[in-house]
């Protein structure tokens, strides 16, 4: 016969697993979401950013509230990942609904992600498809219906909620500020072929931050001036790039090529442009976010939180560089060059539409590279197969930060950045990521 004791012990452990269940919000199973639903993911928002030619600093915004939304939910559930309210600027606390039960957090999180990016992008209804094709199979991996119901509505009060914040950054009053206008002047950015494009979001470095106090908190150091003389420093960069092709390894075409990233290229048929299908610098490195989560085998949990980390840095780093691009505005080599050297020269890569210095690639890249070597090693070995679908064989990398700093090179490969943009940018990038992991693990 068992003692009272016995009884009373399995009470308590009855009562403890039930706890567990049901903080998780849901009943069982809990890896039936992956690591690669997140990676799939984001495969649908750089499509979706392809089809609405995104702009980089744009994309990362897109991103950063997206991949927050999701990891909104996942720290309400999961203890062991830190909730973000009070570290992030103006980050309101957030808690589960009490009349909602019965929910997966997981699928929520996924939801709410889905549900946030379909409000953020013009063309954001496409993702309605998406989001019915992983519903069905939902319950082919044993969801209910009142999982599935449950789960989508604690995804749209979340969403919701994280629209409200998006707003909040300042982002909807550039539409009022004056038509950004190139500066005149020798040795200041103006725009380049083959279209001549206008600056591309002069104005963004005035919104709010994630963990900033403001985006010029990280200035780079500032380029070298900008002179005519044959003997400065300025020119010795520009007879750097004009000579390049002569001293670079024998992949920098393929380099080059490869971390491109421009999405406003056009490809000149005479009375004809088309625009060419590239993803932005920041869906490149998310990209390759999953690739290493898939290759390091992380569960959804902290693939999400991965993916979240490095969207919020990608923020925050072209905030930073923008900043800088608008204040230094400083010339292209494509400009310096056919002005002061040869008027017949063109980059390998078409030159974005907005200032040189620093280089974007190069900050972002650098910063991405850190928050990715924080949480999966410095020596990851992984092949980057991001631009496969563009037409370009996959990379090996040894680790990020190899990656980084090809990256940056590509862009003095290509023709389109002097030396000090990349290098002076690669530290802008390291510390912006620095301060942002300060501020996310406090």
């Amino acid at each position: 016969m068992k003692s009272a004791r016995f009884y009373i012990l399995t009470f308590v452990v009855f009562c403890a697993i039930s706890f567990l269940i049901a903080c998780s919000g849901r009943t069982g199973q809990a890896d039936r979401l992956t690591n690669q639903d997140i990676g799939n993911f984001v495969g649908e928002m750089s499509d979706l950013m392809l089809h609405d030619v995104t702009s980089p600093p744009l994309a990362a915004r897109f991103f950063g509230y997206t991949f927050l939304s999701g990891y909104e939910i996942l720290s309400q559930h999961d203890s062991s990942y830190r909730r973000l309210a009070g570290k992030l600027n103006d980050y309101p606390v957030l808690s589960a609904p009490d009349s909602i039960e019965g929910y997966d957090y997981r699928l929520a999180a996924l939801l709410s992600m889905i549900g946030t990016a379909s409000k953020m992008q013009p063309s954001g209804k496409l993702l309605e498809k998406y989001r019915d094709q992983l519903l069905a199979s939902c319950i082919e991996l044993g969801y209910t219906d009142g999982e599935i119901e449950a789960s989508l509505r604690y995804a749209s009060a979340v969403s919701k909620k994280m629209l409200q914040y998006a707003k909040s950054d300042g982002y909807n009053k550039i539409s009022n500020f004056a038509r950004y206008t190139p500066v005149e002047g020798e040795g200041s950015w103006y725009p380049t072929p083959p279209a001549f494009m206008p600056a591309v979001e002069p104005y963004f470095h005035t919104i709010r931050s994630f963990t900033f106090d403001s985006s010029s908190q990280f200035k780079p150091e500032p380029p070298v001036p900008f002179s005519k003389k044959t003997n400065s420093a300025f020119y010795l960069q520009l007879l750097l790039n004009y000579n390049a092709g002569k001293a670079f390894p024998a992949d920098s075409l393929l380099i080059a090529a490869y971390w491109d990233c421009n999405p406003f290229a056009l490809q000149d048929g005479g009375h004809m442009q088309v625009g060419l299908k590239k993803i932005s610098p920041g869906a490149h490195w998310l990209g390759i976010t999953g690739i290493a989560c898939k290759k390091a085998n992380k569960t959804f949990n902290e693939s999400l939180r991965i993916h979240t980390y490095v969207s919020l840095v990608l923020m925050d780093g072209f905030l930073a560089c923008w900043d800088e691009k608008f204040r230094s505005n400083r010339i292209r080599p494509e400009t310096a060059i056919r002005k002061y050297k040869d008027p017949t020269w063109k980059p390998l890569l078409q030159t974005p539409p907005f200032p040189e210095y620093p280089s974007g690639h190069s900050t972002i890249s650098a910063a991405a590279a850190v928050v990715l070597t924080k949480y999966l090693g410095d020596q990851f070995e992984y092949t980057d197969t991001v631009e496969v679908k563009f037409g370009l064989p996959s990379r090996k990398f040894s680790s990020f930060n190899q990656a980084a700093d090809e990256a940056g090179m590509s862009r003095f490969y290509g023709g389109i950045h002097f030396i000090d943009a990349i290098v002076n940018g690669r530290e802008q990038g390291i510390k912006v990521a620095n301060h942002f992991l300060k501020v996310v693990e406090k």
